[in-house]
């Protein structure tokens, strides 16, 4: 029987990944998760960071409404 897993089915993300879906570097994302802007988890010994795709998704959202509030106060450039 075939493996239904794939990938992009994964419950977490790498830091990797956050970098390639939001098109910035390791030190951006880094940046949020340490200030807790980003919610993430480190795991196991060598504190790999871990985001959970729902978390990301939520981010996402947030962000889009941080940048409407912003515009509607004449704060986006």
């Amino acid at each position: 029987m075939e493996s239904q897993y794939k990938p992009d089915d994964s419950r977490f993300m790498t830091l990797t990944d956050v970098c390639k879906t939001l098109d910035v570097s390791s030190a951006i994302v880094y940046g949020l998760l340490r200030s807790g802007e980003l919610p993430g988890i480190q795991v196991g010994p060598k504190k790999v960071w871990r985001i959970e795709r729902s978390r990301f998704e939520e981010y996402i959202t947030a962000q889009y409404a941080l940048v409407r509030e912003r515009i509607k106060h004449g704060e986006v450039e």
